[in-house]
């Protein structure tokens, strides 16, 4: 009976080929739009699950509340709190912390190997970890042992990328590597193991590992009766023993906080909440938007996840469609096989039949296209999916899992609507197709147009976000300038010198120094009070160290007072220039600001005061996800700083930088020379937007592709069953126009009750979307009217194909059966 059903299936698929190829390629395309997705879906939820103890290990996170009101959630600790955990807990069996550098963005490596000349590159993400890092999570190791690798102070655990790019092919054991910046203090440390990139699957994505005694951090963990308010920088880790009760756990967090810091807290100001974040959720935690890695929000999983299901569901119903459309030419097989004792089960077992086999069908076509386009989708989405991921066990169950559901979902309603048919009226030839069968195809056109015509909304608002974001006036000049990291003792000792002679070229307007410059993470903060208040008052005020002239350099807007200046060597004496978002967390008004007093350290500040000399127009050092909050620039007539700021004058920027190389070269000959354009750093703010952006985009295109080819299908065939009523009316006078005008009226009425039913559902999901934005856009009506237009504009081009050649055949050819 099987194999009846499936040589039936195959005759009747050859036998429409048109139909055929409409729905193969249709449910082909959504179930490969479904396929990428869900790869890229489950590569997203799979962060951290490959650790041995991955149902042990947690993030040690605190809520920090000001008695003013503020609230911070903070991933990062004191350094003491890892210690005390552990002996103030029996049910912690082991802790770590993890220092991630927010002093440079990049560290100097130099490897001198015995007849050959220095090697030296730049590299980023590395952090500084206790020796028991490798006890707690899970790296593969090519080159040594992990539970001895970080027990020297001056050993590194290098990646496998790291090290074939310092020793080649050749193992990197017990290789020395002089590590330059706050990272290693140009010091040299021993290489101690090497293990394999672990980047895709865990939120720690880390080039190199080294101790948390070597570095910077290392002389600062050095310092005598470090506390447990202060310098909150550490991400503490602990493991628990197996069957414990986080939750039980959380709540013995309140007294021990109180115990070891509640004194100092409530000096300070403010309360500290302590709670565990289990590692595995620490990837879809974006309620902290940075946890050593940028976070995933789980509402944009679910908005892919959607994509994918709408994709799949517009396919599946172009099948139903058609499907149901072409129910008449099978009625009289059902008829006779009804006459001749089929059941109702056995022709629904049939139908089905001819489902899955289109649908098995799509799904061959389907991995071939996976694996056609996953570089493309790669790109598309930031990733690095493999083509191996597509046979692992449980992808391929679920591939073929997919496919049953498509083909049950896409074959049920054909399935059991033809099943149904009384034999006798479809012999004496009285079946028509019921209005129940007509209303349902309409509907689910309507379904398929109302998914499209948001997308296309949803389209215009994502790129209308990301353009105002990189258009929106930033409060500074971010055109035309150079950034030039100085990421060495050498370096920054040349700063002066390597300033002086940049300026020297007549295309730079102005260089100067910096800690930090707008749109890169800047940790600098410190609390603040008026004079006339209480620590209780205290607000976090952002800060950064500067050269006197680097307003000038940023052509930051001056709204009150004076810039910093050489010309007032006082200005190191605790003065400062604020922003605008100050003065009104601090309630100042701006006639009074110069020469206003914030207060920092104990209770009214004693003796330690800041004075303001200047404010400038609220700019965004942060990107526009964030509103602007209170920032202060101090000066610092020193040579430490961690970039130069050079602003061309000349559209053509890349021709300064040559002889910026030159100078470069001549007085830090031992590390190359780095650049980048600070219009470019603060836009990679954007990138999962524009990820997001590229995926919608493509996404809509398909759906609308998948939606016309249903329309097509069934234009096509309204046109074969009207052909008689054409004919009669060419006959009777009736124009090409007005023919056309018929076929197409039903489907336009579809198109437009699709697009009053899209606008409030659209407009609802957008001002959602838009809500993770401090700035945005707002939702216009030309953006539905587009939509709309462009819904029509495309259904008609589709059936109008399909009416102008019903209305130009010969009214002869149709009616000489007559």
């Amino acid at each position: 009976m099987i194999k009846n059903y499936l040589k039936i299936a195959w005759r009747n698929l050859l036998k429409s080929k048109l139909f055929s190829a409409i729905n193969v390629f249709g449910l082909s395309v959504g179930m490969t739009c479904c396929m990428l997705l869900l790869l890229y879906i489950q590569s997203e939820v799979s962060f951290d699950k490959h650790q041995e103890h991955a149902t042990e290990l947690y993030l040690v996170r605190s809520e920090n509340v000001r008695f003013s009101g503020d609230k911070m959630d903070n991933p990062r600790a004191p350094s003491p709190y890892a210690q005390a955990l552990k002996q103030e807990f029996p049910e912690v069996v082991q802790v770590t912390r993890v220092w991630q550098n927010f002093l440079e963005g990049k560290t100097l490596f130099k490897v001198q190997e015995s007849g050959k000349t220095v090697k030296t590159l730049f590299e980023s993400k590395g952090h500084h970890v206790d020796s028991t890092f490798f006890d707690m999570f899970s790296y593969h190791f090519l080159e040594g042992d992990a539970r001895t690798a970080l027990n020297d102070p001056h050993s590194v655990v290098l990646s496998e990328d790291v090290a074939r790019k310092l020793f080649g092919d050749a193992s990197a054991i017990n290789k020395i590597v002089n590590i330059g910046g706050t990272e290693g203090n140009a010091e040299n440390f021993k290489v101690t193991g090497v293990f394999q990139d672990e980047s895709a699957r865990s939120h720690i994505d880390s080039r190199y590992f080294m101790p948390i005694t070597s570095g910077w951090v290392g002389n600062y963990l050095r310092q005598p009766n470090l506390d447990f308010t202060n310098n909150n920088m550490f991400y503490t880790y602990i493991r628990l023993k197996p069957g414990s009760d986080p939750e039980k756990f959380n709540r013995k967090l309140p007294a021990f906080v109180d115990k070891y810091a509640g004194k100092d807290l409530k000096a300070a100001g403010y309360e500290k909440h302590m709670t565990l974040l289990p590692v595995s959720d620490i990837h879809l935690f974006n309620k902290i938007t940075d946890i050593l890695t940028p976070t995933t929000s789980t509402t944009y999983l679910y908005v892919l996840a959607s994509i994918a299901l709408f994709t799949l569901l517009i396919a599946c119903i172009n099948f139903m469609n058609l499907a149901t459309a072409r129910s008449a030419k099978r009625a009289a097989e059902v008829g006779i096989r009804k006459v001749m004792g089929a059941g109702k089960g056995g022709l629904v077992g049939q139908f089905l039949g001819e489902s899955m086999v289109l649908t098995f069908l799509a799904l061959i076509f389907a991995v071939v296209a996976v694996v056609f386009f996953l570089p493309v989708f790669n790109q598309l989405a930031d990733k690095s999916l493999t083509i191996s991921a597509l046979f692992k066990p449980e992808i391929a169950a679920a591939f073929i899992f997919l496919a049953v559901i498509t083909g049950l979902l896409a074959g049920s309603y054909p399935a059991f609507y033809l099943s149904v048919f009384n034999p006798l009226d479809v012999i004496k030839g009285k079946f028509v197709n019921s209005v129940s069968a007509t209303a349902l195809r309409r509907g689910l056109v309507v379904f398929q147009f109302v998914i499209s015509i948001g997308l296309v909304v949803a389209t215009m608002v994502i790129q209308g976000q990301i353009s105002f974001m990189r258009d929106q006036p930033l409060g500074f000049t971010k055109d035309q300038q150079i950034v030039i990291p100085l990421r060495s003792d050498q370096a920054k000792k040349s700063y002066i010198s390597l300033r002086n002679e940049i300026l020297q070229n007549n295309q730079v307007a102005g260089a100067s120094g910096t800690s930090y410059y707008p749109g890169i993470k800047n940790p600098s903060d410190m609390s603040v009070f008026r004079s006339d208040q209480s620590v209780n008052d205290a607000a976090v005020v952002k800060t950064n160290w500067v050269a006197p002239d680097f307003m000038k350099v940023m052509g930051f807007e001056m709204v009150a007072g004076r810039m910093l200046s050489a010309e007032f060597p006082g200005d190191t004496n605790f003065r400062m220039v604020v922003n605008e978002a100050t003065l009104r967390k601090f309630g100042i008004p701006l006639n009074k600001a110069i020469g206003a007093q914030l207060a920092f350290g104990g209770d009214n500040g004693s003796n330690r005061k800041l004075e303001i000399v200047g404010v400038v127009k609220d700019f965004h050092f942060a990107d526009l996800h964030q509103v602007i909050e209170p920032y202060a620039l101090f000066p610092n007539f020193n040579s430490d700083f961690n970039y130069i700021i050079a602003h061309v004058n000349s559209a053509d920027v890349s021709s300064v930088i040559p002889f910026m190389e030159a100078k470069w070269k001549t007085m830090v000959p031992d590390e190359p020379f780095t650049y980048s354009f600070l219009n470019e750093d603060f836009n990679t703010n954007y990138k999962a937007d524009a990820r997001t952006s590229r995926i919608v985009n493509s996404f809509t295109v398909i759906s609308i592709l998948i939606s016309c080819l249903g329309l097509f299908g069934l234009a096509t065939f309204a046109a074969q069953q009207r052909i008689k009523e054409i004919g009669v009316r060419k006959v009777l006078g009736a124009s090409i126009g007005s023919i056309v005008g018929l076929l197409s009226g039903d489907f336009i009425k579809l198109v437009l009750i699709s697009i009053v039913i899209a606008t409030p559902l659209t407009w609802y999901a957008m001002n959602k979307w838009l809500q993770d934005f401090a700035y945005k856009i707002s939702i216009q009506w030309w953006m539905f009217a587009v939509a709309g237009v462009l819904a029509v504009v495309i259904a008609m081009i589709t059936v109008s194909s399909q009416a102008i050649k019903a209305a130009l055949t010969n009214p002869v050819k149709s009616l000489k059966s007559e």
